[in-house]
């Protein structure tokens, strides 16, 4: 894939196709500079990200609960991947559960959001996400900076 050096690349992995179908639809109702691959699975996901060559995403919008290989394997996968390891990883899910959060935020991803059942709600949190500067959000995580409640 081919980027200039403005474009976000936003990489987002969920079995869900009515999700993916809305992330997508949201993505380019705001006109933001971005290119946005998506997978199905994350076998898919993991397949495509230990290839030679590629462009690594500027963040991966995370789907914990995928058959296979679930969110929670990739993300383990992905920071014990010296390559993968400084990937943003939003963790984006249904799940409101304490203990996903809790061991998403020890596992090492960047930001939690539970997926909006709105859909300007949902362009509202990715167009957020999107604006964060990834490179300083990383130090000092703590459980209120990490689950997004917008």
């Amino acid at each position: 894939m081919k980027l200039n050096a403005e474009q976000m690349y936003i990489v987002l992995a969920d079995d869900d196709e009515d999700d993916r179908f809305f992330f997508k639809s949201a993505v380019d109702e705001m006109e933001f500079n971005s290119k946005l691959k998506m997978f199905n699975g994350g076998q898919e996901l993991m397949d495509y990200l230990n290839q030679d060559d590629i462009a690594l995403p500027h963040i991966l919008f995370l789907d914990l609960n995928m058959p296979g290989l679930s969110g929670f394997d990739c993300l383990k996968l992905i920071r014990s991947n010296q390559k993968l390891r400084d990937i943003s990883v939003a963790i984006y899910s249904t799940s409101n559960s304490e203990k996903d959060i809790e061991e998403t935020l020890s596992g090492g991803a960047n930001i939690y959001i539970h997926k909006p059942s709105d859909f300007d709600r949902l362009k509202h949190i990715i167009r957020h996400v999107l604006k964060i500067n990834w490179q300083y959000q990383t130090s000092g995580l703590n459980r209120e900076s990490f689950f997004l409640s917008i």
